[in-house]
């Protein structure tokens, strides 16, 4: 993934989450303008550990934050939620018609 969708996604949850730049960058410890930096300076990266307690922070999950299609990923959960309870039988009859 490259860092201009990265840090989309963190404005998208940072958002999503109701927090001020500001807000968020209290909570992960940082200086008030750190969030700022990072979603307008393009060369700005911050570490594993940072981008990590930017998820938790924002009530998200490393799965969901990088999953394919962050738009999607509430959705395709519940539908693999609901696949786990039918039978190996009924599966592969949905496997046939998806495809």
């Amino acid at each position: 993934m490259e860092m201009t969708e990265i840090v989309k996604r963190i404005s998208f949850i940072r958002t999503r989450a109701g927090l001020s730049a500001r807000e968020l960058s209290l909570r992960i410890g940082k200086n008030e303008n750190y969030i700022n930096r990072l979603e307008y300076k393009k060369d700005f990266n911050p570490t594993i550990k940072t981008l990590n307690d930017i998820i938790v922070a924002c009530g998200s999950s490393c799965e969901e934050f990088f999953y394919y299609d962050i738009n999607e990923y509430e959705k395709d959960k519940e539908i693999i939620a609901l696949l786990k309870n039918i039978p190996r039988s009924k599966k592969d009859s949905i496997e046939n018609l998806l495809k």
